[in-house]
């Protein structure tokens, strides 16, 4: 019995010390602990092309990679200093809210709902929804759905929109970026609903492929996020983001990155923002 008793308290005991140390360790703001472990953790896709994806050798590329690597290079002195953590449109608020990231620079479009649970910074890229369909279908116009079957993303902005405004349309919701593209070239669907610029970069690599509805809702901008009251990180990306305007930092970024994957239609005022002006 006393045995007994002493292995209770023991283990009461660790997990006591363990509570303390994880108490104190909450304590720190993301800032103070990310420089106290020399890595920062930064939410991004890994199957959206050209904003954020794994290439054939393994590397993280892309549009918000290009801002991840400068941020851990101004926090840490070195822009390797980053655990990609790949998230899904659905799960990128519940990543920061769980502390399974830092940072979210999943292509994030700032919504009212989602700023509720989370603290975006000040934007980086402009953003409203489009419609694909193939080059030979009939369909011009968001009324033309009526009785077809579009795809969509769940947890996206489009996802939200045709919840919202077209309940009884019919949609076909997948997970990943991957697998709607791919329902679509199946023909699973008639029409894809995505953010534009990620509509207008697809489009170019698939001809047989069009854009029939450029802008739909509203126009919208793409911004990093925060947890809901980390204000220590949020103004070191507030104030990175208006610093890096001073060398277009962000046209850069768009030569570097998206400017290849778009038609010469489409320019570069036409999808990013420079310190934070929209």
């Amino acid at each position: 019995m006393k045995k007994m008793l002493l292995s209770v308290f023991a283990i009461f005991v660790a997990v006591f010390l363990t509570a303390c140390g994880n108490q104190n360790s909450s304590n720190l703001n993301s800032l103070e602990r990310i420089k106290k472990e020399g890595i920062v953790r930064i939410g991004v896709f890994g199957d959206k092309p050209p904003f954020g994806y794994v290439d054939e050798k393994g590397q993280n590329q892309g549009y918000d990679i290009f801002l991840a690597k400068r941020i851990a290079k101004e926090l840490l002195g070195d822009e390797n200093k980053i655990q990609f953590v790949l998230v899904e449109a659905a799960n990128r608020v519940e990543f920061l809210k769980s502390n399974k990231v830092d940072i979210i620079l999943a292509n994030f479009t700032k919504t009212p709902e989602r700023a509720e649970q989370v603290d975006f910074t000040l934007p980086y890229m402009k953003v409203a929804l489009g419609i694909v369909v193939p080059e030979d279908s009939s369909i011009s116009s968001i009324d033309d759905l009526k009785d077809k079957v579009t795809i969509v993303n769940k947890g996206t902005t489009a996802d939200s929109y045709f919840t919202v405004n077209y309940p009884e349309f019919k949609t076909l919701k997948y997970d990943q970026n991957t697998e709607t593209f791919v329902a679509l070239l199946d023909k699973r669907g008639d029409a894809l609903s995505h953010d534009n610029t990620l509509l207008f970069a697809w489009v170019k690599e698939h001809p047989d492929f069009k854009v029939v509805v450029k802008e739909l809702g509203n126009q919208d901008v793409i911004a990093p996020a925060v947890r809901k009251g980390d204000k220590e990180l949020k103004d070191f990306i507030d104030a990175l983001i208006v610093k890096l305007a001073d060398e277009q930092f962000f046209h850069k970024a768009y030569d570097e990155t998206l400017k290849d994957h778009f038609s010469d239609e489409i320019k570069a005022d036409d999808v990013v923002i420079e310190g934070g002006k929209f």
